[in-house]
């Protein structure tokens, strides 16, 4: 009887593949666990099983798959359930949700190894210099992989050569699987079983007399196993005794020290608990009892607090009473800058208990933070981590908690699947039968609205803990001071004063500027011209510390030029300003101040965060300027000031959500001043103080914002009044894209009538070299999601069928922010 085995592969393709196996095999192969299967021409796999049949495939001859890569399965059913539900909602394929979801260790993939054909005999004169390179070099290596050939040549594209030697007959191909995770393995020693009674150590003790470093390292033992229980690494036995790493192996050659291995994770935490209980205040209690009898109603609940009121208090407790169920937690969080403080405090209440998962991670460290999820062990049973900890093997999840949950970093850009966190958090928590917390200061409209629907329960705390005052809101006119030429750089009056008086009081600043680099537009004042990106419809960014222009859309880069490259003229202009000029202004106007910047340039590296947070907390630097990253949930004792370079750059935003996020980041940012008992200061700088939402910020009035915002989007259908799905279409070619989305626009407006807008440019209608165009469809609350969706999915079929189109790309995102 033949069996046949169904698998996903971590491809961009809409179906499952079908492989033949062994009884033996399917006897022993369980749906989640990681398979290796030839794919193509010579290209091998790794794919996921998913159902063992006995139906062959009709459309084709089933492979034998390569091996079975595990012994028990990698994905459990909660989180297939959950990725197919994500690939349906966000119209992708359930291939590009696994290469999303699992760390790219587990991919194995297969690389193409080169060997010499022995049977084959050569003659050197027929070959091409380089293809006797290659030949040569096989008489002295038993195979050589790709990038090898690459250097022997000195050439980037060798695979013709190759296609050549393997059609002479001199070279054969092969492919070989490779490991991309090793564990750690760290090395500890014990004194070997050989001297176990006293006599025969004090034998040794006396041989040794004559070699004292040895003699040393072998009482330092005894020291450190006086002292602690433990295992005893090479390392630590090497500092106590103050020897070299050659002793040590003397010894063990000697067979007097025995060395053996164990296995370790790459990130380990000894902080013990340090608080154990934790007393809420009256307006905690009220809203995490308020939580309790949501989650009774099995709802989702919305904790709505000002800033500094306390809301991680009522997420501990709740977490608290999760673990009590022996069930695991997740934490969210929309930015990884704030998982450092976070760890720390979670850290003080839950011990060891704590795993952080996000991409800064090593994949070693990703993977080791996966296999702990899946046992079930002790350190994994709080996980914090941004978007992408949704996908771990969570399979007794009690709680989540999404903080923060207004932020539109929870949504995925690129690459697919779109998917938006929070709301994927929602339905995996309802798979779990878990309870969920959407917590922020300033509730997306979304939320707000599924609250007063009723769908959600609501809990708010509307006072800072402690009962400190929230901070004073001004706004400052820079219209009027640039007019009266009262401007200090991009600093007005007000604001400088206030910053001079905060730095002699010892406390710290804040600045907020969302534009990262030195300038954005450099311009020749004698012609106009622009330095453009030539991959980009976008202005190249001028930063100064590298003397560079940058575009930020495709990384493109080049040095600043001394004449305009239209004219000639020497006469160029920097205009606009970002964090790095503020940063540079600050430096002349207040040398004594010490300035950190945080922005994407600042936070490369895996601890970078970090270090600009920790340094700021412990009063290293005095004014921190930063992008969008200082506006969420870190938490100073010590700013009093606040500062927001210009408001207006974010209220001027060609998107129906600008008023509803410049309300919540300036809120947000506001929100860092004045977090103990000294009343915070924030000053806005703006050239329209008289703005709506900026009044509504000075004056915290959520919900009057809430209430304009919701009934402009009933006015102009936008969500949450109908459900969006942009269509981008992508291609090098102008005339062609035009042509295509022209003819996608059309078919979907004889399909779906009134609901469509476009085909339109975006505001940068080309990146890396592709056009953009965007179609925007607008889905009715009474209309069926998933109808509408599959008739777009039958319209791109046709579409595809077109081969002048073949080349168009076509992105779909649903739920567009």
């Amino acid at each position: 009887m033949s069996y046949f085995l169904d698998i996903v592969l971590p491809i961009p393709l809409e179906r499952l593949f079908t492989y033949r196996i062994s009884p033996q095999e399917a006897e022993f192969i369980q749906k989640g666990m990681r398979v290796a299967v030839p794919f193509g021409k010579s290209k091998i796999y790794t794919a996921l099983a998913y159902d063992v049949h006995q139906n062959a495939p009709e459309a084709y001859e089933a492979k034998e798959i390569y091996q079975v890569l595990d012994e028990k399965p990698l994905v459990n059913p909660f989180q297939f359930k959950h990725w197919e539900w994500i690939a349906q909602y966000y119209m992708c394929t359930l291939g590009e949700v696994v290469r999303s979801a699992l760390p790219s260790a587990f991919l194995l993939e297969s690389e193409t190894l080169i060997l010499l054909n022995k049977n084959k005999e050569v003659n050197d004169l027929e070959l091409k210099d380089d293809e006797f390179l290659v030949y040569e070099a096989l008489q002295h290596q038993s195979a050589l992989k790709i990038a090898e050939i690459s250097g022997i040549v000195d050439r980037k594209n060798v695979l013709p050569l190759v296609s050549r030697l393997v059609q002479k007959g001199v070279i054969l191909q092969k492919e070989e699987l490779y490991e991309q995770y090793k564990p750690k393995m760290v090395r500890y020693v014990k004194l070997s079983n050989e001297f176990d009674n006293e006599a025969k150590l004090e034998a040794l003790l006396n041989d040794l007399s004559r070699a004292p470093k040895q003699s040393q390292v072998v009482l330092a033992l005894f020291q450190i196993q006086a002292s602690s229980k433990k295992p005893i690494a090479i390392t630590d036995l090497e500092k106590e005794s103050g020897s070299s790493k050659a002793v040590i192996k003397t010894l063990i050659d000697k067979s007097i020290l025995e060395e053996y291995h164990i296995r370790k994770d790459r990130v380990e935490h000894n902080e013990n608990q340090v608080e154990k209980n934790i007393q809420l205040n009256p307006l905690q209690q009220e809203a995490f009892e308020s939580i309790i009898t949501t989650f009774a109603d099995n709802k989702t609940a919305l904790l709505h607090g000002v800033t500094s009121s306390g809301k991680t208090e009522v997420y501990i407790k709740q977490i608290e009473k999760c673990l009590g169920q022996k069930k695991q937690a997740l934490y969210l969080l929309p930015e990884i800058a704030l998982t450092s403080q976070l760890i720390s405090r979670l850290r003080q209440y839950f011990g060891n208990k704590v795993s952080v998962y996000h991409s800064k991670y090593s994949i070693h460290e990703r993977v080791e933070v996966w296999n702990n999820v899946l046992n079930q062990k002790e350190k994994a049973q709080i996980v914090i981590g941004a978007r992408s900890s949704l996908f771990l093997p969570f399979a007794n999840l009690g709680l989540i908690v999404v903080d923060e949950e207004h932020e539109s970093s929870f949504k995925q850009f690129d690459p697919a699947p779109r998917y938006h966190a929070r709301d994927a958090a929602i339905v995996l928590a309802s798979y779990h039968k878990a309870n969920c917390i959407l917590g922020s200061a300033t509730p997306s409209i979304e939320s707000m609205g599924n609250v007063r629907k009723g769908k959600y329960g609501y809990a708010s705390i509307n006072s800072r803990y402690g009962n400190v005052l929230l901070p004073d809101i001004n706004l400052v006119d820079i219209k009027e001071a640039t007019r009266k030429k009262r401007m200090k750089g991009h600093f007005s009056e007000t604001l400088f004063k206030a910053i001079e008086e905060t730095l002699e009081e010892g406390e710290q600043v804040i600045l907020f500027q969302n534009r990262r680099g030195f300038s954005p537009i450099v311009e020749c004042t004698t012609c106009g011209n622009v330095t453009q990106c030539p991959n980009c419809d976008v202005s190249l960014t001028y930063h100064q510390h590298n003397n560079q222009l940058r575009c930020h859309y495709c990384g493109y880069h080049m040095a600043l030029q001394n004449s305009c490259g239209a004219c000639g003229s020497f006469t160029l202009d920097k205009k606009g300003f970002g964090t790095e000029q503020i940063q540079e202004e600050l430096k002349e106007l207040f040398p004594e101040a010490k300035v950190g910047r945080m922005d994407l340039d600042t936070t490369r590296g895996k601890y970078a965060y970090e270090k600009i947070i920790t340094a700021f907390e412990q009063q290293e630097m005095d004014i921190l300027v930063g992008t969008q990253m200082v506006t969420k949930g870190l938490d100073f004792r010590n700013v009093s000031l606040v500062g927001i370079m210009n408001a207006d750059s974010l209220l001027n935003f060609p998107d129906y959500r600008a008023h509803e996020r410049s309300f919540q980041m300036l809120t947000q940012v506001a929100g860092r001043a004045g977090r103990t008992k000294k009343r915070g200061k924030v000053l806005i700088q703006t050239y329209n103080p008289y703005h709506q939402i900026l009044q509504q910020v000075t004056t915290n009035e959520y919900d009057k914002m809430f209430n304009e915002q919701l009934y402009e989007r009933e006015q102009f259908k936008y969500p949450p009044v109908v459900r969006i799905i942009k269509l981008t279409l992508k291609d090098k070619d102008f005339n062609k894209l035009n042509e295509a989305a022209q003819w996608f626009a059309g078919s979907l407006q004889n399909v779906l009538k009134q609901q469509v807008l476009g085909p339109e440019y975006p505001p940068v209608a080309r990146i890396r070299r592709d056009y953009l165009k965007n179609i925007v469809v607008k889905i009715p609350r009474n209309q069926s999601m998933a109808q509408t969706k599959n008739s777009i999915k039958r319209i791109e079929k046709s579409f595809n069928a077109i081969s002048k189109y073949k080349s168009v790309r076509l992105v779909y995102n649903v739920d567009h922010i």
